[in-house]
C-alpha cells in the first residue's frame, strides 16, 4: 500500500447539476471518490470515458464510492456554456453529480484543472478514503485496469 500519496485538491466548482448540495471532497471524506473530468466536445470523452463513468456508476451504485463528473472547460468556452452543458448531460444519460470547473482569472485553464495539473480530458482521479490522490490518469482508461484500480480502491480502509 502507498503511504506517500498527495491529498486530493478541493474541487473549485461554479455550478452543480444532478445533486441539491454542492459536493465537496472534505464532506465525501471516509468514502472512495472517481473524479471523471470531461468535456462536452471531447471525442475521447464522448465515445469512451463518458459511457464507462456511466458503467461504473451503475455498477457500484450499491457500494460507498462516488462518482463525480468535473466539466473542465478549457477551450471553445463560447461553445460550453451551462445550458449546453445542461441538455448533454440530459442526452447522454449522465446522472451522478457533475461540477463545471471554475474559470480561472486571465487564464483558460479553470481552477481545478490547474490544482490537479491535468493533462487535457478526459482526465481519470481516484481518491481514496482518507481523502488522497490513490490514481491520476489522463486520456481514455482500460476497463480491466479500472476495474482493478477500483476494486482495490473499495477494499481499502480508512485511516483511523
Amino acid at each position: 500500500m502507498e503511504t506517500n500519496r498527495q491529498r486530493a485538491p478541493e474541487l473549485q466548482v461554479s455550478r452543480w447539476f444532478n445533486t441539491k448540495e454542492p459536493v465537496t471532497l472534505a464532506g465525501l471524506r471516509g468514502r472512495p471518490v472517481l473524479l471523471h473530468s470531461f468535456q462536452m466536445l471531447c471525442p475521447g470523452c464522448v465515445s469512451h470515458a463518458i459511457p464507462q463513468a456511466r458503467k461504473v456508476a451503475t455498477m457500484l451504485q450499491r457500494t460507498d464510492l462516488a462518482v463525480i463528473g468535473l466539466h473542465t472547460v478549457f477551450e471553445h468556452h463560447a461553445a460550453m456554456t451551462p445550458v449546453s452543458l445542461e441538455a448533454f448531460i440530459h442526452e447522454y444519460g449522465i446522472t451522478f453529480p457533475v461540477g463545471v470547473d471554475m474559470a480561472g482569472d486571465n487564464d483558460p485553464i479553470p481552477l481545478t484543472m490547474r490544482a490537479y495539473r491535468f493533462q487535457g480530458t478526459p482526465s481519470t482521479v481516484l481518491i481514496d478514503r482518507d481523502g488522497d490522490i490513490a490514481y491520476q490518469g489522463f486520456g481514455q482508461e482500460d476497463d480491466i485496469a479500472m476495474g482493478l484500480r477500483l476494486g482495490m480502491l473499495l477494499s481499502q480502509a480508512g485511516a483511523a
